[in-house]
């Protein structure tokens, strides 16, 4: 199958549970996970793209966004070839990709978004808390900085969460992410079905 891929996208501030919720999706038959953490993870520092990309982070620079898009791509294209993703029978949930409306315009062409889910907590100090809670159980004691933490609420403001209304208002799945785990992926399970089977 060629573009556009069936996808679903996953959305939060930081400390709202989007990585998790995404890799249970992504566990489910029928879906597949693709955090743009794991694509960075798995680039081939020896290709052109590796290459390029390790150029930009030795000088402490941001990758731009059409290399990003770039090296998604390539990811998804040696998923399919290993039979990791089959895009005839599976919904991509994408999660940290697009990261601004820059990529999303980007990738307009490469994915068929059927839904964005939405996590959302407005209590931003409950954020701060989860998140300061997870760096100091998971021993991460950069991140359990107050101010590390709201230098990254107020990046996503900046960037990503302008990216909700770059997309139709009827695609987005508001879910309230400050209910415990399990509520929100029933929430999640229940809106995506519903979605789908429209």
């Amino acid at each position: 199958m060629s573009y556009p891929y069936r996808a679903l996208l996953i959305f939060g501030a930081p400390g709202s549970g989007k990585g998790t919720q995404g890799k249970v999706l992504g566990g489910l038959p029928g879906f597949f996970h693709c955090a743009c953490g794991d694509v960075f993870r798995a680039l081939d520092k020896d290709s052109a793209l590796g290459k390029k990309s390790a150029e930009y982070a030795s000088k402490g620079q941001l990758v731009p966004d059409d290399l990003t898009v770039d090296l998604w791509k390539n990811q998804i294209q040696t998923w399919i070839k290993q039979g990791d993703y089959n895009p005839e029978k599976e919904v991509l949930i994408l999660d940290g990709i697009p990261r601004n409306v820059e990529q999303a315009k980007i990738m307009q062409d490469l994915v068929d978004v059927l839904g964005v889910i939405h996590l959302s907590c407005p209590n931003r100090d409950e954020l701060v808390e989860r998140m300061s809670k997870r760096a100091i159980r998971e021993n991460r004691m950069d991140d359990a900085d107050p101010e590390v933490i709201w230098h990254r609420i107020k990046t996503y403001e900046a960037e990503t969460r302008p990216i909700l209304d770059f997309y139709s208002s009827d695609l987005i799945l508001d879910i309230n992410a400050t209910q415990a785990p399990l509520r929100v992926l029933g929430d999640i399970t229940a809106s995506v079905d519903k979605l789908l089977s429209e």
